[in-house]
């Protein structure tokens, strides 16, 4: 997920100066310590804990920005197999079941407003134009939805991240829940800029991996930064060209610079091959 930031000159933390005038009802989370534990088995899977420390929340935590791990997904994973090669797509070992065709309903919780909502609208419309075996529809209640949209914590929402998802589970649903900011249109967003946010995390939700998770340093900047297996695998998807450049312009780029980014074709190649 992996900042998945507004990016000026493409930094991975945002200012603290956008919300820091802002009122807020929830109450502010403390930053709770991650144990050498939990650090320890995210490194070993191939995580970068010392740039960008894993973020404790709800019954697990956020790791490069937006991925989200519960503590079991930690603690049960794999030793990274060491990935170096660039490639343009990758996908998890897990992958949504769909036996030829599959309808993914999600809800999105009354705590955004009308443009946000109209962002996530245009990112389900992207993906169902594609005419995959998996298409989305928007429902009106969380009863037996198969992926919930919620609002992030202010905590997170002050320190930048944008959005936050997990991957499909071993059983072939999608990850259940996508936590998105509530301040997007506050930063500059338009409704382009929030359907790449919420189709990114859609796609972590049914099992893309970033494009550039070899090397975030193509689209966050810095040091290159390789996020490995990460426990979860990380599958070149056949068709897809060597490398991985900002200017493809990639859904699936770790970082963002705020831009609209529309499926490209590399990026239509693995959701048709995937599904």
């Amino acid at each position: 997920m992996k900042k998945y930031n507004v990016l000026v000159a493409l930094t991975l933390l945002l200012s603290v100066f956008f919300v820091g005038c802002e009122q807020e009802e929830e109450q502010t989370m403390v930053l709770q310590e991650v144990s050498d534990e939990v650090l320890a088995k995210l490194e070993e899977s191939g995580f970068n804990v010392t740039d960008q420390p894993p973020i404790k929340f709800e019954d697990g935590y956020i790791v490069e920005g937006d991925i989200f791990f519960t503590y079991k997904d930690i603690m049960s994973s794999t030793k990274t197999d060491g990935f170096t090669v660039a490639s343009k797509q990758y996908s998890t070992d897990n992958l949504v079941t769909t036996n030829g065709s599959r309808n993914i309903t999600v809800f999105v919780s009354s705590r955004f407003n009308a443009a946000t909502v109209a962002g996530i609208d245009l990112a389900i419309q992207r993906y169902n134009a594609e005419n995959l075996e998996i298409t989305f529809e928007r429902v009106s209640s969380s009863g037996g939805a198969d992926i919930t949209i919620v609002r992030l914590n202010f905590f997170l929402e002050f320190f930048g991240v944008l959005g936050s998802a997990g991957f499909p589970t071993a059983g072939g649903d999608p990850f259940d829940e996508i936590s998105l900011n509530g301040r997007l249109t506050n930063l500059g967003f338009d409704t382009g800029g929030i359907a790449t946010i919420v189709a990114h995390e859609m796609g972590h939700c049914v099992g893309f991996r970033h494009t550039d998770y070899f090397d975030r340093s193509i689209s966050c900047g810095g040091a290159t930064d390789n996020e490995g297996n990460g426990g979860v695998g990380a599958n070149l998807v056949p068709g897809t060209p060597a490398g991985a450049t900002l200017a493809d312009a990639s859904w699936m780029l770790a970082c963002s610079d705020g831009s609209d980014r529309p499926f490209n074709s590399d990026d239509q190649v693995a959701l048709d091959f995937l599904y």
